[in-house]
């Protein structure tokens, strides 16, 4: 039977993964870990470890002889900014810790890469798979070290590691923890709350998007794939769609006639400025299936619905 660790698992994709998981395999066979207690009602057993502790998180996978995991455990772009220290060592640590515990175990491994390897000098459209990776933040700068960290591991200890380029995610579960694409969801909330809205970015900025059930999709798929089908070993681009900041707030604008969107760029407007604004995932399409379902306009009737009975009712 399989048993899986989610680390990270009070966060945006883990606490939704977590569901999805819980559903193909039982909750019973689930774990999460993270450095906050979990938030009730959980169905899965909850450690709270910090992932920089290699002693504390082997002894996780030994009490649960967990085979599978999803290490989601990551500072993201716009906070890391505000703590490059603590951004490298709970990205870099946790994941060598990580793949460290997965040599010899027989351990399979989905560990998400984002966008952020991208620089000012990548291609801004058509992203191929490789191309310039010049990253200028640390978040984008800890995750091309770990796409070569995952391909070190692959080579040398076998490890079966996986992995995808998240672009932004738009999810209405969980409110956003600190990246630049936010404001694709921060709008939703807004719109509804106050039917106004101001972008930290600007609204001719185009970045790539994806909506969280897609995203979540995609890991269980690429975990799901056969061994020769993955033929990638740092980490695949994976896009659903690129839209400008101001056509999002049309599209809501088609929902919410009274709904406005001004603008003040923020420093988050030079990161997302540094990142591409259409991505080519035709390797992930080819070697493994992926396909997206979700366009702006269905994000956008399914966000604008669920975050007004998630509202309505008050819950989390």
């Amino acid at each position: 039977m399989t048993r899986i660790l989610i680390t990270g698992v009070n966060g945006q994709i883990g606490s939704e993964l977590s569901e999805r998981l819980g559903g193909l395999v039982g909750p019973e066979n689930i774990v999460g870990l993270d450095l906050r207690p979990a938030t009730p009602p959980y169905l899965i057993a909850h450690e709270t470890v910090d992932i920089t502790c290699k002693e504390a998180v082997r002894q996780v996978i030994e009490k649960y002889e967990v085979d599978t995991v999803y290490h989601m455990a990551s500072l993201l772009s716009a906070r890391g900014e505000m703590n490059p220290d603590q951004t490298w060592e709970v990205n870099m640590t946790g994941l060598k810790n990580i793949l460290d515990l997965a040599r010899g175990r027989n351990i399979k491994i989905f560990w998400p890469s984002s966008i952020a390897v991208f620089g000012p000098n990548s291609p801004k459209e058509n992203t191929p798979q490789n191309t310039i990776l010049d990253p200028n933040t640390m978040y984008g700068i800890t995750k091309r070290a770990g796409e070569l960290l995952c391909q070190y591991y692959f080579d040398k200890f076998h490890v079966d590691v996986r992995s995808v380029r998240y672009p932004g995610i738009i999810s209405y579960k969980t409110e956003p923890g600190g990246g630049t694409t936010d404001y694709a969801v921060e709008i939703f909330y807004e719109a509804i709350r106050n039917k106004v809205y101001t972008c930290f970015v600007g609204p001719e900025t185009r970045l790539p998007m994806m909506y969280m059930d897609d995203a979540v999709r995609a890991a269980v798929e690429i975990m799901q794939a056969e061994w020769d089908k993955v033929k990638i070993r740092t980490s695949y681009n994976l896009t659903a769609m690129s839209f400008t900041a101001e056509e999002l707030a049309n599209e809501i604008r088609e929902n919410i006639t009274e709904f406005t969107c001004n603008y003040a760029p923020d420093f988050r407007q030079e990161i997302a400025n540094s990142w591409p604004q259409q991505i080519d995932d035709s390797r992930a399409r080819n070697d493994w299936g992926w396909q997206h379902s979700y366009d702006l306009a269905s994000i956008t009737t399914e966000m604008l619905a669920r975050l007004q009975e998630k509202l309505d009712t008050g819950t989390s």
